[in-house]
């Protein structure tokens, strides 16, 4: 199917797309509240009822302890080459809702933009996937086998998933796994992910008196564990934005000079950068540019920080309790658990006397890094060319998606990340968007993705297992 012709059935089809993007986009699939749980039955379902209307031989809802998991497939040949296609359909929740423009579950279209919770992340870039399959489907070129997994919990840890995986690793054989759920520089600068840094999540509680006491009586006599919270934090990271935890940096490794200097090919500016997260300077570890402390360096970052009275007006105590959530991301040969427990033991070595510290790893997963010069990720190379003009840079994202080198452990393949979102798209945050140029570009690249692949995967290779 050549690239007119996509193009030609995406316009025929084009207010249908939408719309049916949009039906998909209005139920609000949180996966970090069990209230929400009819909501991700009802997303599932609709998935589920979309791959069988394009065609799928068959598609299911398969039920795991968390949210259930979408499998879909059309075989058209078993000696053919198998693509596994991932995405996810649950989202981030979408509070402060009073920092959206429109309500983010009444998706709207603005400047040629699609504005939603869910909109890019992941929803948007999901839909291209299913599309692309029906448009095959539709013309009869279809050149190879495609399975679908499709779950509820990306954005609270894919905690089933690696179950699934290992439950039906026969259901699921494959030669690759094709994601998009990722972003690229521009559509001037295009861009496939080759990498992902890990992600390592725990939250740390402090706690002082048994209860809250008043601040004037006890204040400067007892320990605060708000003030101890604070100061340990403080001490995670010293002068040098290098984190201090004994250990951390005991298997991260810095690329050559010569890669480095490949990486800092890619077209950055800072000003732009600043302007576009609404800053006045930036700040990391000493001796890396901004690009690389966002893709080839960890760090650490506190994410959520809460104890005493934050309401309204004053409350003068001595809280009992403080707490933080802090995420580390890592980077090649950093193990998640192994991080985690360095950071908790070395946190509750520097607690002082006065305070009891409780800490809980709460998920993470490996970072990922994909090989350049395979079929696999040539036929990405070659479909952003044809469609954006220019071969695309490889670039290591700072970004996580812990499954994924979950899915090379289990079932034995790699990943290609053929991500179509852009920075500014404001995924996790108030008026996340996505560009309908970028929508339906990905849409015209995935069934070229298809055609290459096949054409350069010889029939009857060792598949993964």
């Amino acid at each position: 199917m050549t690239m007119e012709k996509l193009r030609s059935y995406i316009e025929s089809n084009r207010e249908r797309f939408i719309e049916e993007l949009f039906s998909l986009i209005r139920i609000p699939s949180i996966s970090a509240s069990e209230s929400y749980r009819p909501e991700m039955l009802k997303a599932a379902g609709y998935i589920r009822d979309m791959l069988v209307s394009n065609g799928a031989d068959r598609a299911e809802v398969y039920p795991t302890e968390g949210n259930p998991i979408v499998y879909g497939e059309k075989i058209i040949d078993p000696s053919l080459p198998t693509i596994l296609v991932y995405g996810h359909y649950d989202v981030m929740p979408a509070e402060p809702l009073d920092k959206w423009l429109s309500p983010p579950f009444e998706p709207e279209i603005r400047d040629g933009k699609i504005y939603a919770r869910g909109a890019d992340d992941d929803k948007g870039q999901l839909f291209m996937h299913l599309k692309a399959f029906e448009m095959m489907m539709a013309t009869g070129t279809l050149p190879c086998n495609v399975k679908f997994m499709i779950e509820g919990e990306e954005e609270a840890g894919s905690v089933s998933i690696g179950g699934f995986c290992s439950q039906y690793k026969d259901m699921l054989r494959s030669d690759v796994i094709l994601v998009s759920d990722t972003t690229m520089i521009s559509s001037d600068t295009p861009s496939v992910t080759s990498g992902l840094r890990g992600l390592s999540y725990i939250q740390v509680e402090v706690e002082g008196p048994d209860r809250d006491l008043h601040s004037g009586i006890y204040g400067g006599a007892v320990v605060n564990p708000c003030n101890v919270l604070c100061d340990i934090i403080s001490g995670l990271k010293d002068s040098d934005g290098r984190v201090t935890i004994p250990g951390f940096y005991d298997a991260v490794s810095v690329p050559s000079d010569a890669e480095r200097a490949k990486m800092a090919e890619r077209p950055y500016d800072e000003e732009k950068y600043k302007k576009a997260v609404g800053v006045q300077a930036l700040a990391g570890e000493k001796g890396f540019s901004t690009l690389e402390r966002v893709g080839i360096r960890p760090t650490l970052d506190v994410n959520g920080i809460w104890g005493g009275y934050t309401g309204e007006g004053t409350k003068t105590i001595l809280p009992s309790k403080a707490s933080a959530k802090i995420s580390m991301r890592l980077v090649p040969f950093q193990k998640a658990e192994e991080i985690a427990e360095l950071a908790m033991k070395h946190i509750k070595a520097v607690a002082p006397a006065g305070v009891t510290v409780k800490t809980e790893y709460l998920h993470g997963g490996e970072a990922y890094v994909s090989p350049l010069n395979t079929p696999e990720y040539l036929a990405a190379e070659r479909a952003y060319e044809e469609i954006f003009g220019k071969k695309p840079i490889p670039v290591r994202s700072g970004g996580s998606i812990p499954i994924i080198s979950t899915f090379e452990k289990i079932l034995g393949v790699k990943s290609i990340l053929m991500g179509f979102g852009l920075e500014a798209d404001s995924i996790h945050s108030p008026n996340e968007n996505y560009p309908l140029e970028n929508l339906f570009a990905g849409m015209t690249a995935i069934p070229l993705y298809f055609k290459y692949y096949a054409e350069m995967k010889r029939p009857g290779e060792k598949r993964g297992n």
